[in-house]
């Protein structure tokens, strides 16, 4: 056997060996949801006839020819009994691109599809491409909305990081082959973490948007909004009203975002969103969540303070550390809910919960009141009614 066929043997068998690895959830957790031991999506999933030429006539020393940075940010769906992921995957060149991951369980096994999405263009090429939110609409069409990146054509030529994100919209109806529309078009500068709704809202579409005045700052923009659209083969929304806002000194003072689309319950509508801070350290991106009531969506009922899910120990550490971010999860018919999250822009996880256990912390959990003696309060409360509690388990 040749060396270069000793290489080849040894990369496909580490390979192999990823993606069987069965995962194992993390005990006890917090009774909210539950972690696993490991990512589910990493670079090295790309198989490795993505990242190396196996022709050792045209590549004798066995390099990596096409090299994957990260796998992150992904788009869920459940599809043909599947679960599918939809992940930003990005080169070392920097340029991000879409490709399906599926597993037969949601935890583990994920395995790419040979190729990745070949996304068209509009007449106005993207630069980039990432941060894929699906929505199995009720017209029958599964819509991807990402944000689409391009230099911003205004900046001096000594600024090349000057870009106008904006969203991108496709539909397909069975996740290989893509219709491009037209990008969707609002009053606002840039729009980043565009989601759409899966139900018609008075025979209009409704899209969670969130308005920024620049690429990086969401400046006097930001928040959460929510508008209605005509159509989407050329979606326009007049109004963005905001429904969720940014709030001084909290976990979502500088920036929020819809992760995925919502999840309808009895209660209201789920939703998990990021929320973005400043510290010495940089921005910290966690995962919150709130209800909105199931015939106005503008209308937040239940909102728990603080955040829901935070990088914890590996997880803080990548290309950006100390971000949690979700753009995809999936409800299941048993009532299960795997929310897929990124970790620091490198790698995807999974936790495991329930329709009646989030319901349970939305609704139970209580809000922020925005001042320090406040949570004192709310604290000093949990345990004068835990110490009461005990006491009559005791007599």
């Amino acid at each position: 056997m040749t060396e270069f066929d000793q290489r080849l043997n040894l990369l496909n068998e580490n390979y192999h060996s990823l993606i069987s690895k069965t995962n194992k959830k993390l005990e006890p957790g917090n009774g909210i949801f539950d972690r696993y031991q490991n990512p589910v999506l990493t670079a090295a999933h790309a198989p490795v006839f993505w990242r190396f030429d196996l022709n050792p006539e045209t590549n004798p020393f066995l390099q990596e020819r096409f090299g994957i940075n990260a796998a992150f940010n992904a788009g869920a769906i459940k599809w043909k009994d599947k679960y599918l992921l939809v992940a930003r995957v990005e080169g070392w060149d920097r340029k991000s691109f879409f490709a399906v991951a599926e597993s037969p369980n949601g935890i583990d096994n994920f395995t790419f599809w040979d190729y990745p999405i070949d996304m068209p263009e509009t007449e106005q090429p993207d630069t980039n491409v990432y941060d894929m939110r699906l929505t199995a609409h009720e017209d029958g069409w599964i819509y991807g909305l990402f944000c689409t990146e391009r230099r911003d054509p205004d900046a001096p030529a000594h600024d090349q990081s000057a870009a106008i994100a904006a969203c991108g919209i496709a539909r397909t109806t069975d996740l290989v082959t893509w219709e491009r529309l037209p990008d969707l078009k609002t009053n606002s500068p840039q729009q980043r973490n565009v989601v759409l709704h899966p139900e018609y809202v008075n025979g209009k579409y409704a899209l969670y948007t969130r308005p920024q005045d620049g690429f990086i700052s969401a400046g006097t923009g930001g928040g959460i909004g929510f508008g209605l659209a005509d159509s989407m083969e050329n979606a326009y929304v007049p109004e963005e009203a905001i429904i969720d806002n940014k709030i001084y000194h909290t976990v979502y003072e500088a920036k929020n975002g819809q992760g995925p689309a919502p999840i309808r319950t009895r209660h209201g509508w789920l939703h998990l969103a990021h929320g973005v801070r400043n510290t010495a350290a940089g921005l910290r991106y966690v995962l919150y969540m709130f209800l909105t009531d199931l015939n106005d969506l503008t209308k937040v009922l239940h909102k728990p303070a603080g955040y829901f899910l935070a990088p914890e120990g590996e997880e803080r550490i990548g290309d950006v550390s100390n971000v949690a971010f979700s753009n995809g999860w999936i409800a299941d018919d048993d009532g299960t809910v795997y929310i897929y999250y990124a970790s620091s822009d490198t790698r995807m996880h999974v936790a495991t919960s329930s329709i009646e256990k989030l319901l349970d912390y939305v609704i139970n959990t209580p809000e922020d009141g925005f001042r320090s003696a406040l949570s004192v309060n709310r604290l000093s409360d949990l345990i004068t009614r835990n110490k009461e509690y005990l006491q009559t388990r005791s007599v």
